[in-house]
């Protein structure tokens, strides 16, 4: 039986029109949810930001919310209380979410049982909040859309963010040849910590031919790209026969020429972590818990906010002149 909350309100972030950064608001007096059935109460400490909460909160996202909502998907905390029918869980397991019902960007969330996993001891709250959305896109992304094979070449275009660096770790631990872009020397210097071969930074107008040079004639196996909407026409030219584009990440409209697929039979494919079914979402979770047990899946935390500063943190998260790793809400 669930028992009632230590407090009955939080502090949380609440959007109550679709806009700018401006629309998040902090509220001290919002009411904790109590968990139903099947469903957890967490005391967060920290909350993971995606891009994708920023394109939802801006109203122009395919998935719109029921206004007011409180944003945010992958939380680390501990287990306040559980609704009827838990048995994986109980008051004061560590845990990390991939997705919230009542929102993450809050001091407590409510979040179904079967998006709950176990935080093993040997990463903090930041790092837990670092894991889900990235490591589930990046493992999704690889290997149920994107068919990876040891021994294949992968590009990680966009590998210093969060799911870049999830695709670095994840690819390398798995055989893959890894190359790595980022707009930084500090971005190419995380990329390389964390799996990459080769790094290459995008701003340099040569960038593409080095990439060439490094492949040979082949071409690169799978590209994961992270801005589509500057990168694909590019991507094309980079791919090998039978190549494959994931696109991750997309913030507007591209010309492409599609006789560009057809002389390498190169496929364009997208990913929505959103689609997973209870098997895909089953597979990704026990490959990142393996990774994190095996040592080489290390969540890499770059920039960190008080929930005071989410707005500051939303502006960063889209116009920062290069990722370093996963931005996270302290609570």
């Amino acid at each position: 039986v669930a028992m009632a909350a230590t407090r009955s309100v939080m502090r949380a972030v609440r959007v109550f029109e679709f806009g700018g950064p401006e629309v998040l608001k902090v509220q001290s007096d919002v009411l904790v949810p109590v968990p139903k059935e099947n469903q957890v109460l967490i005391k967060v400490h920290a909350c993971g930001v995606n891009p994708v909460e920023t394109y939802i909160r801006s109203g122009t996202y395919a998935r719109k919310p029921a206004l007011p909502y409180t944003p945010g998907s992958d939380v680390a905390g501990v287990v306040e209380s559980v609704g009827e029918r838990v048995t994986a869980f109980k008051k004061g397991d560590r845990v990390f979410t991939l997705e919230t019902v009542s929102g993450g960007y809050a001091e407590y969330a409510v979040a179904a049982a079967n998006r709950v996993f176990p935080l093993p001891d040997k990463l903090d709250f930041r790092q837990g909040a670092a894991i889900g959305v990235p490591y589930f896109t990046a493992y999704r992304a690889l290997f149920q859309k994107g068919c990876a094979k040891a021994g294949e070449s992968v590009l990680v275009h966009g590998a210093s963010g969060g799911v870049g660096l999830a695709a670095c770790q994840i690819a390398r631990a798995s055989g893959l040849k890894v190359l790595g872009t980022a707009g930084t020397e500090e971005g190419m210097n995380v990329i390389l910590k964390n799996g990459a071969h080769q790094a290459f930074n995008h701003r340099d107008p040569n960038y593409t031919e080095r990439i060439k040079a490094c492949t040979g004639p082949g071409g690169v196996d799978i590209i994961i790209e992270m801005l589509s909407n500057v990168n694909l026409d590019a991507d094309l030219q980079l791919l090998s026969c039978a190549g494959r584009v994931m696109v991750v990440g997309c913030r507007g409209r591209i010309e492409i020429n599609p006789r560009d697929t057809m002389s390498k039979e190169s496929s364009i494919i997208g990913v929505s972590l959103f689609l997973a079914t209870e098997e895909e979402r089953h597979e990704c979770a026990t490959a990142v818990l393996d990774g994190i047990e095996a040592g080489w899946l290390k969540p890499v935390v770059g920039l960190e906010y008080p929930l005071e500063k989410v707005a500051n943190a939303h502006e960063d998260i889209i116009c920062s002149s290069g990722a370093r790793g996963k931005m996270v809400l302290l609570l």
